[in-house]
């Protein structure tokens, strides 16, 4: 089995133009056949819109089902570490990582119901709308957002330094590593399957929303599923989120 990872770390770097570190799918093989953890979890970087489309989605799943979704930190920043990326993309993550530093000083003192709703309130604010936000306005979102769940405002301090750093990062790792190193945002695992996605570009509502959790959970529990994808063609219509 080592060997044939070890070729297939070649392919993937020859034919697919991925570029994981050295033994990266070694541990996304091995992080895959852990103990499973029934449900779901969600892993979040605040400030990408499609993981807010999906958190809405799961809210509305879970309006409707027995469904409690695990809400976890994960990085933008740091998911695009060492990638080739696009300079303007790149100017753009490096000065959006305050959010998830502030997510993850959240979940150090108050726990994940705390950041789910941290979450939710700082999203309303956030993704009223497509565009760009700043810095500023990640700022003044953080902190109007631990208010309206309750938090000290305090936890807003976390933007601006490398305290929590280490935590946000093995929170990051446990999320995406059993993706594998083409991973994006959303992620999702279910019933301890990661997935990079779904990728959705409005909120499904009703039946629809329930459809799609059903066939997420059916694909997931194929152990030779691996991918569907097509091209977005518009940016995401956030006018349907909470």
């Amino acid at each position: 089995m080592d060997d044939d990872l070890k070729l297939w770390d070649r392919v993937a770097t020859d034919y697919l133009g991925l570029r994981p570190a050295d033994g990266l799918l070694q541990r996304t093989e091995a992080a895959r056949t852990t103990s499973v953890t029934p449900g779901v979890d969600l892993y979040v970087d605040p400030v990408c819109p499609y993981t807010w489309l999906v958190a809405c989605w799961l809210r509305e799943v879970a309006e409707r089902r027995d469904l409690h979704v695990r809400y976890h930190v994960m990085s933008l920043r740091m998911l695009n570490e060492g990638r080739s990326i696009d300079e303007g993309y790149r100017r753009s993550i490096a000065g959006s990582g305050g959010p998830s530093r502030v997510a993850t000083a959240v979940v150090a003192h108050h726990g994940p119901d705390a950041f789910r709703a941290w979450h939710s309130a700082f999203g309303d604010r956030i993704f009223d709308h497509w565009r760009y936000p700043t810095a500023t306005e990640y700022h003044a979102a953080s902190i109007e957002a631990l208010v309206a769940a309750g938090l000290p405002t305090s936890l807003a301090d976390a933007a601006d330094n490398t305290q929590y750093d280490d935590a946000l990062r093995r929170s990051h790792n446990e999320g995406t590593v059993p993706v594998g190193p083409d991973s994006g945002t959303p992620v999702v695992h279910v019933d301890g399957v990661a997935f990079f996605g779904p990728v959705l570009n409005a909120v499904p509502r009703g039946d629809q929303a329930l459809r799609l959790f059903d066939g997420l959970r059916l694909v997931a529990g194929c152990t030779d599923f691996y991918e569907l994808k097509r091209t977005r063609t518009a940016p995401p219509d956030l006018g349907t989120g909470s």
